[in-house]
């Protein structure tokens, strides 16, 4: 099978190292052999399984919505951080950084039910094309992830989404695209509170946020929402290291990996420059934390389907 495997990776360290520790943890009898039920596998979302450049899809998103309030309150053009995500000033929404984009959208999604929000990113993601790859947002997932994402469940794992970005937006394309049920997503989040409308229990969203899952705070979540540490984790950015260096360091077997967009020719290449998310640490001290190195360049056939 593992000939077969994972047909979007080149042969090298990567593909190696993933091959050899499904082996390990699969094999019945064997000193690795892990537990079906043990088998955790957590991934990142923006810059791990989809395109997040030039800006993750969180705030062409929210950018939409905000642009439909202001018809109904103009006041919003005058306002912090809003005007900046009108007047597109790079400058200032690279100040508010990630969360600053994660609060924006927790702002203009405010009154809505879940269904409703979910109604309507479905809507959004059906229609919406990327800037500069001309191709729908969901259509930008990466197939040597795929690929991987299937081998590890055909291997027993069971695999989650633990994302910076919101975690509805997610829920609402996760199950289509990636094979991963809204139960197993983990992300950013607002309050909620439950009501009674026309007969009917529903949960709204509120203007203010809950949870901004990034960095340690993920971690914290995976034991809040999963209860179990996981054995695999996938990354790009020092916003996972702090996940990634949680999966590494638990006993027994572990293998946590860091994608490097080095790519230019076929997707986009940037690391430590990327102000919403960068790679810098992560990427300086991968041998020294034990996390395996991806190159998008070297190590995947291909990036996108075709």
């Amino acid at each position: 099978m593992s000939a077969a495997a994972l047909p979007s990776w080149n042969d090298g360290v990567a593909r190696a190292a993933i091959l050899d520790f499904v082996a390990r943890v699969t094999q019945e009898g064997g000193v690795d052999f892990v537990p079906p039920a043990q088998r955790i596998a957590t991934f990142d979302n923006d810059g791990t399984l989809w395109c997040e450049q030039p800006q993750q899809v969180q705030f062409y998103f929210a950018r939409q919505r905000l642009e439909a309030l202001v018809e109904k309150d103009p006041g919003l053009k005058t306002r912090q951080p809003f005007q900046a995500y009108l007047e597109h000033d790079m400058a200032a929404i690279k100040d508010l950084g990630k969360k600053g984009l994660f609060e924006v959208a927790v702002a203009v999604h405010a009154g809505m039910t879940e269904d409703a929000f979910a109604n309507y990113a479905r809507g959004w993601l059906a229609k919406t094309k990327h800037p500069k790859l001309g191709r729908l947002f969901k259509e930008l997932v990466y197939r040597p992830q795929l690929e991987l994402l299937e081998y590890l469940r055909t291997n027993g794992f069971k695999t989650f989404i633990v994302s910076g970005g919101g975690i509805d937006l997610i829920r609402a394309f996760a199950e289509e695209v990636y094979g991963i049920p809204p139960e197993q997503v983990i992300g950013s989040s607002v309050r909620l509170h439950f009501e009674m409308q026309d007969g009917r229990g529903v949960l709204m969203k509120e203007a203010e946020l809950n949870s901004f899952d990034d960095r340690e705070v993920k971690p914290a979540n995976i034991g809040l929402h999963i209860g179990r540490r996981p054995i695999f984790a996938f990354g790009n950015s020092d916003g996972d290291l702090a996940m990634l260096r949680y999966v590494r360091t638990g006993e027994g077997p572990r293998l946590a990996l860091l994608l490097h967009h080095d790519d230019a020719a076929r997707e986009f290449a940037y690391d430590r420059e990327f102000r919403f998310s960068p790679l810098a640490e992560a990427l300086d001290k991968a041998d020294e934390y034990g996390i395996t190195l991806v190159s998008m360049q070297r190590d995947w056939k291909r990036v996108f389907d075709d």
